[in-house]
């Protein structure tokens, strides 16, 4: 396969993926349809994941054909191109109606950043540290002489769930002075459709049975998902009441733009969250996050404190590790003193380098130190595990690569029309 992905304007069609039971109920009305359809419909979007309109086999051929002619399509993303790092994590290119593309990032097994925040995904990351080192206890040999009625793709792959990193925008507007995906600018927002089709095309390509496979996302790809609110939360309600996926799994991470989290507070529906907070003063975030000199750390402290947390839920904060810049034991103090009283926990993120930015990697001591000093003051801390840094598909790298180096070949593509019956 070549390095070169020619990126073409798809076929223009009103995507059906996307969109609502109300929605669908409309269309059915407009089409002269029964209400019942409308449900067919759902169902084959949502729990099939169907790739175009003629696998809805529930339906007539001639309604098919009636949504074909009304110039509706299921409008999945497409990928069209893979890249495998040696640690197991795939890279997709995919490809969105109008050939605008964006990155999505599969994780086997995920990185650790959902530690010691309480939910269901945490107890699993401390059931996985616990085997860290005994592969014998879950790998794929043990995992075939279970009953296989009741495994999903991930345990056959010897994998016990996988994570999957969203982006919400083409580009980004943020403007993090670490992070690639900041060198793109910003191009449009995602649909709901788009951001909840590429966890579709993603579940199709791996084919994951929904309640037999534990799939976490994590709103952390590119973009501000904050700056693309309306369809964000409409993803959420997608991928949550109707793929199946439930928001106690997923994390949206913002730069943080404090009106949106206020809204987020009042949503009956939603992810965890996760602050990029990144410095422990309001001089140095400006440096490295330019987005600082509208809404200073304080006001955004003071909004992640709105937030209803459930009995077990935490707030993290993310906290990419600059060399010389951010990560010494003042700024450690630093950070303790602005979570004091926060039912919080710290994401510790050893940056991961990208062309044209000059940032270094901060030392292992000093990462070591900065981790000891919050632990030992009570605040707890965990170091997110790296994935994908070879084909940059780590947190900071997705820019829309097409061409890698010969240590990380590109992989082949499932054909697009796969789905689940």
């Amino acid at each position: 396969m070549s390095n070169k992905t020619k990126v073409v304007n798809a076929v223009s069609s009103e995507a059906l993926f996307g969109m609502l039971p109300d929605d669908l109920q409309a269309l059915m009305k407009t089409l002269d349809q029964k209400a019942y359809r409308a449900k067919q419909l759902a169902e084959a979007l949502y729990s099939q994941r169907v790739t175009d309109v003629h696998q809805i086999t529930v339906f007539p051929a001639s309604l098919r054909e009636q949504l074909k002619e009304a110039g509706y399509g299921v409008g999945l993303p497409e990928i069209v191109q893979a890249a495998r790092s040696v640690d197991g994590t795939e890279r997709y290119l995919v490809r969105l109606a109008d050939g605008e593309t964006v990155e999505t990032v599969w994780m086997p097994d995920g990185d650790g950043g959902e530690r010691g925040d309480g939910s269901e995904a945490s107890l699993e990351e401390e059931e996985l540290d616990g085997l860290e080192g005994n592969v014998s206890e879950f790998s794929p040999e043990t995992s075939r002489k279970r009953d296989i009625r009741n495994m999903g793709a991930l345990a056959w792959s010897g994998y016990r769930r996988a994570t999957i990193c969203i982006s919400s925008q083409v580009g980004c507007a943020v403007n993090c002075q670490f992070c690639l995906t900041a060198k793109l600018g910003i191009k449009r927002n995602l649909t709901a459709g788009e951001i909840a089709g590429q966890v579709a095309a993603v579940l199709n390509r791996h084919g994951i049975k929904m309640g037999k496979d534990r799939i976490n996302l994590v709103f952390m790809g590119m973009g501000e998902p904050f700056l693309n609110y309306d369809s964000f939360i409409k993803s959420v309600v997608v991928l949550a009441k109707h793929i199946g996926i439930p928001e106690s799994r997923m994390t949206v991470s913002t730069s943080g733009i404090e009106p949106a989290i206020r809204r987020f507070a009042q949503e009956a529906v939603r992810p965890k969250l996760a602050l990029s907070l990144n410095a422990s003063n309001d001089r140095v975030r400006e440096e490295v996050m330019p987005i600082t000199r509208k809404w200073k750390i304080a006001e955004l402290l003071d909004a992640v404190q709105t937030i209803p947390l459930g009995k077990r839920e935490w707030v993290t904060f993310e906290y990419v590790l600059l060399g010389g810049v951010n990560d010494q034991p003042e700024h450690a103090r630093e950070v303790l003193a602005l979570l004091k009283g926060i039912r919080a926990k710290v994401n510790l993120i050893v940056w991961n380098p990208g062309p044209g930015i000059s940032y270094t990697q901060p030392k292992p001591e000093d990462v070591a130190v900065f981790q000891k000093m919050l632990i030992e003051a009570g605040m707890p801390a965990y170091i997110r595990r790296p994935r994908g840094r070879d084909i940059y598909a780590a947190c900071g790298q997705l820019k829309r690569t097409v061409e890698l180096p010969e240590a990380a070949p590109l992989v082949a593509i499932a054909p697009s029309a796969t789905h689940l019956a």
